[in-house]
This record gives C-alpha cells, sequence and structure tokens, in this order.
C-alpha cells in the first residue's frame, strides 16, 4: 500500500468515525429537534415572510422530494436559477446520498450509483435519454453548466413509468419550467478561476474564467414563459502523468531475455505453474499543457392557454473544446532486456534492470464535443380524471479529436555523427517501485542526458490521427393516467419508442522519415525547446521520481520540416476495421397502478406495474481481406487494402415487474418496501462487428494459420442486457422540515454477466476458408449477487443558541458487497465452446465496472444573515474501470478522497461574492493494470480556486 493510499486510508477512517459522530448526534438530539420544530412552525405562523435560502434551503427541499416521492428517491433541488450548490452537475450529484463519480481531468465525470459504475446507471434530462460522445450510456456531466440546472433526482428503485436502464438507479437532471417558477429573473455571475498547478507552467498564470447570464420571464396574462440560460467557461486544467501502456504480457521469469523481449508466459502453459511477472509495451512521462472552452445555452418556452393544456418545449446546447499540448518521454520497449526482475506473488513488478530505445515525443491533441438536445411535451387534460401527455425528443452527440504527434528516438550516434558512450539505441535503466510510493523510480544510466538535443534525432515518425464519435437518440413516448376512487387512486399506461444510432472511425495518417544526417541536424536545431514547458514536474510524486525533464522539440516546427505541412490533414479515406456502426431500436409499454389506502389506521400508498422491453440491434462492421504472399522460406499475410462488410443483428424481450410501497407508521417516520426487476444495456460501442487481424511478423510460415499474429474483435454485438432482480427496505425518520434520518438496506440479484470466450470464425484469406479463433465478451450462465447498507442523516442545529444555531450538516454513507466477476480478457479464465469448460488463467478477476465498497459524502454549512459557509468531503474506495469499448484488460482506479470549500456573501440586496475551492489537498487520481497494486499510471491536476459575483433582479 502507498503511503497516499495509507493516508486515504486514515482519513477515511476519520471521517467515517466524525460522519458516524453526526448520525449518533441527530438521532440522540431527536427531543431538542422536535422543540425546534414546534418553535419553527410558531415562528412560521407569526411571520411567514420568513424565507430560507442557501444550503438550507437546498437541503429542505431535497428533504421534502424524497419524502413525498412513491420510489426510494434522493435529490438536490434548489428554488431559485443558479441556486444548485456545486460548480458542476456531476460535483452537485457527488453530495446526494449513495452516488458518486469518477474524475476526469480534476473534474466530477461518469456516475456511480450505491458503488456501481456508470454501466449500471441510467441518466435522463428531462426525462429523456441523453447521448454522449464517449460511446457508453453514461452523460457526460461536464457538458451541463450547474448553474443552468435547478433539480437531479436519483430513483434508487424503479416504477413501471421509469425509462429502462438503471440497475443501481436512474438520474433524472431537470431544468427550469417557467411558468412553474412564476416571477421574472434577470441573473448575472462571472467568476474567476487560479489554478496554482497552471501557474507552474511557463508562459502561463493558471488563470480563467466563466461567465452566466440568464433570463426568466412570463407574459400574455401568465400563459407564455420563457427561460433563456448562457455561459461561457474558458479555463486550463494542466495535468501531468506518468504511465504504463494498456497491454500488458506476462513474462516467462525463469527465462532470461537480456537481448530481447521477454518470452511470453502463453495461456497453453498456465496449468505448468511457471514463475511470471507482468510487463507493459511502454512506459511514458508526459507534460500537457491545456485549454478549455464551452459554451452553453438552454432555453425553454411554457404554454397553458388554459388550465387543461400544458405545453413545453425545451432545448439544450453545449460546445465544448480543449486543447491538450503534450510532451512526452516515452520508454518505448518496456519488456525488452529485463534482468534482475523482483516481483510479488502477484506478478506486480518491484524493480528490474532493462534497456529501452528512448523517445521525445510532442503531441498535440484537440477535442471538440457538441452536444444538441431537447424536446416537446404536450399534456392535455380533458377531464378532472384523465391526462394525457405526448412527448418527443431529440439528443446528438458529435465529438471529433485531432492528434499530431512528432517521435525523435535514440540512435547510437548525436545527430552530429558523434558515437554516444552508449554506443546503442537502447538506453539501460534501473526500475524501482520504493515501498509507499506510487510513482516508480526510473533511473536513466548517467551517461544519457535526458536534456541533451542531440541525443534526440533518429527515426522521425509523424502521426495525424482523427477520431469522431456520433450518437444521437430520437425517441417518442405516450403516456395517460386516470384517477379513480377506492384502492386505486390512478391508473397509468403508455408506450415509447427510440432509435439509437451510434457511429465512430479512427484513422491514423503516418510517416516515417530518414534523410540524410545533415538534414536531421539542422531540423533538429532549428526546432528546439530552449526550456521544458513546465517547473517542478512531478514533484508532487514525492522524491521518489528523478524524472523533472527533457528534451522537448517545437511540434508545428517538426511537422513543417520534416513533412512539409503543419497539419497534412487527417486519412481521407475513413474505413477501418475498428470503426462501429450501431443501431439499436427500442419498443417499451408499461401499467402502473396507484394506490392510496389505510392498513388498520396506518396509511399506505405506493405503485405496482410491469414494463415490457424490446431491443433490437443491428451492427455493421468490416473485416480486412488478406494475400497470402509466397517467399523462398514459406508464406506470409499482406493486407490488401480492401474490406468486407458483416452485419450481425440481435435481440431480446424483457419483463420489467415492479411494486413500492410506503406505510406511515407515525406522522414523522415512513417505512418503504420496493421490488423490481431491473435491465442495463451494454455500452453501444461494445456491440462493434468489426474484426482486426495482425499479420505475424516474418515471412516463414507454412500454414496461414502460423502467419496469423493475432486478431482483435472491436466489439460483442450478441451481448444482452444484464438483468437483475432487487429488493429495497428502507426506514426513514422527518423530526423537523431541516432534519432526516434514513436506512436502506438492498439486495441485488444479477443473472449472467460477461465473461471472455473464444469463437472459432471463418475468414477468407488468400481465396481459402481460415477458422481463426477470436476472444471477445459473452453474456455468462452465472449468478452473481450485491447487498448493501446506506445511511443518511441531515440536520440543522436549530436547538443550539445564537449564533450557533446556524451549523448544519449532511452525511451519508454506502457499503456494497458484491461477488460479481470480470475476467482479464488475456489473463483471466476464459471460457472454451468447443470444449465447454473454462481454463483457467493467472491473474484475479475483477468485480463489477465501477463498483467500490465504500462510498461516503459529508457536508457541514454554517449560514447566518449575509454569510454562508459550506465543506464537502467525499471519499470512493478503490474500483474496476473498463475501457470504454468493452475487450481490455482490467484497470483498476486507486482510493479518491476530495475537500472542496464554498462561501458567499450578500454584500446588497440581489448581489453577493462568492468564493470557492476545488480538491484543496490536492488529491491524484491513481491506476493500476492488470491487477490491482501494479501502477498503471498517476495523474496529477492540482487545486482550482474561484471567486465571482452574482447580481440578480
Amino acid at each position: 500500500m502507498s503511503s497516499s493510499e495509507q493516508a486515504r486510508v486514515r482519513a477515511m477512517r476519520a471521517a467515517m468515525l466524525s460522519s458516524a459522530g453526526i448520525l449518533v448526534a441527530i438521532a440522540a438530539s431527536a427531543p431538542a429537534m422536535a422543540q425546534s420544530d414546534v418553535a419553527d412552525q410558531a415562528a412560521a405562523q407569526d411571520d411567514d415572510a420568513i424565507v430560507v435560502s442557501g444550503v438550507r434551503a437546498s437541503i429542505q427541499d431535497s428533504i421534502n422530494v424524497k419524502r413525498q416521492e412513491t420510489a426510494i428517491v434522493d435529490a438536490l433541488s434548489a428554488d431559485d436559477i443558479g441556486d444548485l450548490p456545486a460548480l458542476s452537475v456531476g460535483q452537485a450529484i457527488q453530495t446526494i446520498t449513495g452516488a458518486t463519480t469518477h474524475r476526469e481531468k480534476g473534474d466530477a465525470s461518469e456516475l456511480a450509483l450505491r458503488g456501481l459504475g456508470p454501466f449500471l446507471s441510467n441518466s435522463t434530462f428531462n426525462g429523456r435519454e441523453a447521448s454522449n460522445g464517449s460511446g457508453d450510456r453514461s452523460v457526460n456531466f461536464n457538458q451541463f453548466p450547474s448553474e443552468l440546472v435547478n433539480n437531479i433526482k436519483i430513483y434508487k428503485t424503479q416504477q413501471a413509468s421509469l425509462i429502462e436502464g438503471g440497475v443501481a438507479g436512474t438520474v433524472e437532471i431537470g431544468t427550469l419550467r417557467p411558468l412553474d417558477f412564476g416571477k421574472r429573473r434577470i441573473q448575472g455571475e462571472i467568476k474567476a478561476q487560479y489554478n496554482p498547478y497552471g501557474n507552474r507552467i511557463v508562459g502561463e498564470g493558471g488563470i480563467g474564467w466563466r461567465g452566466t447570464l440568464s433570463y426568466v420571464d412570463q407574459f400574455a396574462n401568465d400563459t407564455i414563459g420563457i427561460a433563456l440560460g448562457v455561459q461561457r467557461n474558458d479555463t486550463n486544467n494542466p495535468e501531468e502523468t506518468f504511465a504504463a501502456s494498456t497491454t500488458w504480457t506476462a513474462c516467462r521469469a525463469d527465462i532470461i531475455v537480456p537481448n530481447g523481449n521477454c518470452t511470453e508466459y502463453t495461456r497453453d502453459q498456465y496449468g505448468e505453474d511457471r514463475p511470471f511477472y507482468l510487463a507493459p509495451n511502454s512506459y511514458t512521462f508526459r507534460q500537457i499543457s491545456e485549454t478549455d472552452r464551452r459554451d452553453a445555452i438552454f432555453g425553454a418556452i411554457q404554454w397553458q392557454p388554459s388550465d387543461r393544456i400544458n405545453v413545453n418545449l425545451d432545448v439544450q446546447y453545449s460546445d465544448r473544446t480543449y486543447v491538450e499540448n503534450r510532451t512526452d518521454l516515452n520508454l518505448s520497449e518496456g519488456r525488452y532486456g529485463i534482468t534482475n526482475a523482483v516481483y510479488d506473488e502477484n506478478g506486480a513488478l518491484r524493480s528490474f534492470d532493462g534497456r529501452s530505445s528512448i523517445e521525445s515525443n510532442t503531441i498535440e491533441l484537440a477535442r471538440s464535443e457538441e452536444y444538441l438536445g431537447g424536446g416537446l411535451s404536450v399534456e392535455w387534460t380533458p377531464t378532472d380524471r384523465l391526462t394525457l401527455t405526448l412527448d418527443g425528443s431529440y439528443s446528438r452527440t458529435i465529438r471529433y479529436e485531432d492528434e499530431r504527434n512528432a517521435r525523435l528516438r535514440t540512435d547510437a550516434f548525436d545527430v552530429n555523427g558523434v558515437r554516444t558512450a552508449i554506443n546503442n539505441q537502447r538506453i539501460p535503466y534501473k526500475y524501482e517501485l520504493q515501498p509507499g510510493s506510487f510513482v516508480p523510480t526510473i533511473t536513466i544510466d548517467p551517461r544519457f542526458d535526458l536534456n541533451n538535443h542531440d541525443l534526440f534525432w533518429d527515426d522521425a515518425r509523424f502521426r495525424r490521427d482523427q477520431s469522431r464519435r456520433y450518437n444521437r437518440i430520437l425517441a417518442g413516448r405516450a403516456d395517460a393516467r386516470y384517477e379513480t376512487d377506492g384502492f386505486l387512486s390512478a391508473i397509468s399506461a403508455g408506450g415509447r419508442w427510440s432509435k439509437l444510432v451510434y457511429r465512430d472511425y479512427d484513422v491514423r495518417k503516418e510517416e516515417n522519415y530518414n534523410p540524410a544526417m545533415s538534414e536531421d541536424r539542422r531540423i533538429n536545431n532549428l526546432c528546439r525547446n530552449l526550456a521544458f514547458p513546465q517547473r517542478d514536474f512531478l514533484s508532487a510524486a514525492g522524491d521518489a521520481n528523478g524524472i523533472h525533464s527533457w528534451a522537448t522539440f517545437d511540434l508545428d516546427c517538426l511537422f513543417q520540416e520534416y513533412v512539409g505541412a503543419v497539419d497534412p490533414g487527417p486519412l481521407e479515406d475513413k474505413r477501418a476495421i475498428a470503426n462501429r456502426d450501431v443501431m439499436e431500436r427500442t419498443f417499451a409499454g408499461y401499467i402502473m397502478g396507484e394506490y392510496d389506502a389505510n392498513l388498520g389506521n396506518m396509511p399506505v400508498r405506493g405503485n405496482f406495474g410491469v414494463r415490457v422491453v424490446n431491443t433490437q440491434v443491428t451492427s455493421y462492421g468490416l473485416r480486412s481481406e488478406l494475400d497470402v504472399v509466397t517467399t523462398t522460406d514459406g508464406i506470409e499475410l499482406v493486407p490488401t487494402g480492401e474490406f468486407e462488410t458483416v452485419t450481425i443483428k440481435s435481440s431480446s424481450t424483457r419483463v420489467l415487474p415492479s411494486i413500492n410501497a410506503i406505510f406511515e407508521v407515525a406522522p414523522d417516520v415512513q417505512f418503504r418496501l420496493a421490488g423490481y426487476r431491473a435491465m442495463s444495456r451494454p455500452a453501444p460501442s461494445a456491440l462493434g462487428a468489426g474484426r482486426t487481424i495482425t499479420p505475424a511478423d516474418g515471412s516463414d510460415f507454412d500454414t496461414i494459420e502460423d502467419a496469423i499474429g493475432g486478431i482483435i474483435a472491436t466489439g460483442s454485438p450478441r451481448l444482452k442486457p444484464l438483468m437483475s432482480w432487487n429488493a429495497d427496505a428502507a426506514l426513514e425518520w422527518y423530526p423537523n422540515k431541516d432534519s432526516m434520518l434514513s436506512a436502506t438496506v438492498y439486495y441485488k440479484q444479477f443473472n449472467g454477466g460477461f465473461e471472455p470466450v473464444i469463437i472459432d470464425e471463418s475468414f477468407n484469406i488468400g481465396g481459402e476458408e481460415v477458422v481463426v479463433p477470436v476472444p471477445q465478451t459473452r453474456n455468462s450462465p452465472d449468478k452473481s449477487r450485491i447487498y448493501g447498507l446506506e445511511l443518511t442523516g441531515a440536520t440543522r442545529f436549530s436547538f443550539l443558541p445564537k449564533p450557533l444555531d446556524g451549523f448544519g450538516a449532511k452525511v451519508s454513507y454506502n457499503y456494497a458487497d458484491s461477488n460479481f466477476v470480470t475476467q482479464d480478457i488475456r489473463l483471466g479464465d476464459t471460457y472454451n465452446p468447443v470444449t465447454d469448460s473454462v481454463e483457467p488463467g493467472i491473474v484475479e478477476p475483477a468485480n463489477l465496472s465501477g463498483y467500490s465498497k465504500h462510498v461516503l459524502s459529508a457536508q457541514a454549512y454554517y449560514e447566518t444573515g449575509p454569510l454562508s459557509l459550506q465543506a464537502i468531503y467525499n471519499y470512493r474506495s478503490s474500483y474496476y474501470q473498463d475501457f470504454v469499448g468493452g475487450n481490455n484488460q482490467l484497470r483498476y482506479v486507486g482510493p479518491s478522497e476530495t475537500v472542496d470549500l464554498r462561501a458567499s456573501l450578500a454584500l446588497m440586496k440581489g448581489v453577493s461574492l462568492r468564493v470557492e475551492a476545488v480538491n484543496i489537498f490536492n488529491d491524484p487520481k491513481e491506476t493500476y493494470m492488470p491487477v490491482y497494486g501494479n501502477p498503471r499510471q498517476y495523474h496529477y491536476y492540482g487545486a482550482k480556486y474561484f471567486i465571482g459575483l452574482r447580481a440578480r433582479i
């Protein structure tokens, strides 16, 4: 366990103890809170003009939503626009019970509910599915400004009327409806950002800003309402990393290869129980300077010509572009010349001596992501009992990534033609993972100067990459609700149709240049960067890392001088085996009854129903054609450049019953029971039908099968949804409008998980049909389960004497235990359909993607008069995170722990000063592959500070 992990464990224990103390304090202060409630009610009767605002108002609204909803729900809401207490939607979600997020670029990103990852969660925007540019079904919350979102609900249990897809839960993000808001509001806010880490970037000051303007009004005797919000976010998010490659090989420890790659421990040898260690293809030190701009526009029109017709039109648009300037030092041969290897019982290397070519890579990555979504809803109440609703929606995301990459490599000679002291392009180095450190110490042979530009010049390689992700969802639904008398208070029924399209491509244009050495020397001297772009590189990783700078070059200059253009443009032919083209049609229908009755003297309410879902998937892919070339020694395979289009179809129908019940055992106590069946579909990017065949190196093979080096499936189109049976029980106590205490236990049984499988597929190679085993993923017949406990407590300490009565707190904790199994696709167990048996692997399996055993969120606030203070603590234990697209090796994310601070001060009526700090303790992100404890990547982002003014009329 690294020192940072040990510190997190200690902090986690302290936080859990303090949180437990808050929960105990809430329970112990019951009499005082009851008295406070009586006092609050008396005060309200005396003065109805008292308005609660800020954090306290948000928590009050959330408590009220939780109490009134039929399903088990946790929420975060704000009565006024811009009052959601967070800088981003992801950060806001982290404060909701049982919710946490994955962090990218230092901010909250993909969602996890009850310790379960985004694959098992479903997110909707104003009740509609939202597209994204990642290829999965999560929502990129960084696309949406929190200032333009008014409420977030998390449905922990399902009901028939909800859109399917959330085994862990459904997140509903909502924006303001102008007539329901009921007043005119003009509001502007501007914030300045300071990133101390950004100040270490040469030529930058770590300064950014964001500005938000919103307008809400009502017209025509309050029959027409409009709401409009715009925001620009212009910031920088620099980053520094150490990373190993994403492909890891098991190497035979009993065979030492000092002048070549290690000998692979192959699957057919696993039963021999040989010693092995795990080695990546490469190691990289990376420094990133970045600019990030997002423009967002949210708009809504609401029309109510009468009390029987309600029409709502809402549109959301977001355009985010960021540019990363990357400087890489790459040890490109991580498996070459390994000697003196020391490794642990899991094969994780602790030290070794190796030799590798070293590269100075200069990269520019530009990503542009555009989101456009919206919908039209028409609600008609023809009678006092019947309500009919029609809704149509559109959501589209387009993400482009353009990358330019220039590589210069070491050689036995320097650029002046002088033989180097090492006299080899491969430079000796020593790898050591110090106790308590995450980033390994890589010590380069002292005869080699990393900052000497003369040593990086050979094998100039230039890449121009482009990728595109296109995700579009068209959907329509019709719902009817009829109110009745008696036990059933209402009956609802409806249907929904949707069409999801996901397409992507990744293309690469690559050229290698080996001109005369005099030309290399000219360009090398012309394109040198005289200074490393950052001060104190990786200093946050501790004293273990000894690499703080290296020779770097100007990217535009290198492209211009070698290629002849600063940007040669992407490859015109976008066809590639890895491309995915998936269409998914969904037809769903439901019927649900709502009931409200008495069980003796105890009120009981709830709902029950069933939802039937049919999913039809059509996946189009390309398979490469290869020519068989006869040589003097045998045969070799050569790609023809042609493709064969393959279409794979799959369908499934699932029945999803559900029941929710609320027993009001006392005026301030509720007991809830819920049972339901839920489903989560595979990511669209996991459903690709392409196959990439890599010819083996050499030209002396006897058969075509021998000449195939490997084959990779871009997806598994026949994957079916993951199904689960679920049960929840909750006890909730609401002593007053500021306070609540709840405990929920839940159980989920999964019917089938995912496991690697080797399926024989036929390919036409050189006119001959060849059967090749293809590793991919299938639905397994295994059953697994997860059970958990969720605790929430919130209170304002109004029973304390002034001014201490302004203190309040909220804490939530989720514990989950799962026995789900996910195997490493290269090194884990593999099912062989020919023998109908499981062939054992050599690395331990992971759990569910995104599964964390512990999730904790704690808030403390103080509000009095014009002052509001808030501190937020979030903890998430380690978890397995799959790669988008699937069919990859296991990746684990280490525990994360963040502390954020917020403060606001009302300067005058309608004007307030706001100060915020994010990740104040500079918590880094650490990942491991393919076993936990084996370092793969270290990310450091640093803290961020904001100060701003908000004015509203």
